[in-house]
């Protein structure tokens, strides 16, 4: 089995601009390349691509490649790029050390990145990842959030590809313990593999209010039974579209509308959650996979989940009635 790329274009003149951007690091046993301009300028200035951890490198150089062409004045009138680049371990279904990622499939997902409904389980850079040895992938999910007689939207994508059976839980409940009996198949030994989680917003925030969102973020990690573990790469960027910063200006001053942090809580709580649900969607939209050496990741039996889920709820109104 091969994998791909999945793209995220963070503003539509992100070619001429800057936008502010902040990063997080719950656990760094994984990598973004990129991710240290990030936090150190709190800006943003390319596409942010995800692939699998041996595969960084070339969509790195990929990237370069079409953001020279796309731009020619970067690296000569304007400054060089750094491209963000995340990744997580496939390797237990992906034939990883064949690196089969080539520099058309970054330009394509690039180029084929749109507005709108994303794809979402087995597709692009989650064509091999597992959450909680099942199936999962690329997950999304998106708030609509009201301040201040203001209507903002937070949005959260997640490669997803962290966790053991026995952890995952949905909604409070212990989906994986209840599970794990009815599975006998072979799993990964390691507790590893990483999630990276891109969190987009168009509520105008400073980087370092956006580094909060992110830390809000790896909360919703955990919800779903992630403890961070040794093995596991916890890597959170968050990007704001509402102040734009040219990447050539005469001006050495800018003004940035800024939402002040007393404001910030329901924009905490919108992470949380759909944080949370984006890792839910990733399991419920793939499908079982079986890839190299024989090794399956089955699919989270919806039915059986639907049932937890309403015995949980039941015998949670009972104890509380």
């Amino acid at each position: 089995m091969r994998t791909g790329v999945t793209a995220v274009i963070p503003h539509a003149d992100i070619f001429e601009n800057r936008i502010v951007a902040g990063g997080f690091v719950l656990n760094g046993a994984g990598e973004v390349s990129g991710i240290t301009q990030v936090q150190e300028w709190g800006l943003l200035e390319t596409p942010i691509l995800l692939t699998n951890t041996m595969a960084v490198g070339k969509v790195s150089d990929a990237a370069v490649k079409w953001m020279t062409r796309k731009w020619p004045r970067i690296g000569g009138e304007d400054d060089v790029v750094i491209p963000l680049v995340g990744e997580c371990d496939d390797s237990w279904l992906n034939d990883t050390v064949g690196r089969h990622v080539r520099s058309e499939h970054v330009y394509r997902a690039i180029e084929q990145a749109t507005p709108g409904r994303v794809a979402e389980g087995s597709v692009g850079a989650g064509t091999g990842l597992i959450t909680c040895d099942f199936k999962a992938g690329i997950g999304t999910s998106s708030r609509r959030v009201a301040i201040a007689g203001n209507e903002y939207t937070v949005g959260i994508l997640v490669q997803s590809n962290f966790g053991v059976m026995r952890s995952l839980r949905v909604d409070g409940a212990p989906v994986g313990e209840v599970l794990e009996p009815l599975y006998s198949q072979t799993r990964r030994e390691r507790n590893a593999g990483s999630i990276i989680t891109i969190i987009a917003t168009d509520t105008p925030l400073l980087s370092s209010q956006l580094v909060r969102l992110c830390k809000r973020a790896a909360l919703g990690i955990g919800r779903t039974g992630s403890f961070a573990a040794h093995g596991s790469g916890e890597i959170l960027v968050a990007f704001s579209t509402a102040n734009v910063v040219p990447r050539q200006t005469s001006k050495m001053v800018a003004s940035l509308e800024v939402l002040l942090d007393e404001a910030c809580d329901p924009l905490y709580e919108a992470v949380v959650e759909c944080t949370e649900e984006a890792i839910i969607n990733a399991l419920c939209m793939a499908d079982e996979m079986r890839g190299q050496s024989g090794h399956v990741a089955p699919a989270l039996p919806l039915d059986r989940l639907s049932d937890i889920l309403k015995k949980y709820r039941q015998a949670f109104a009972t104890s509380t009635g």
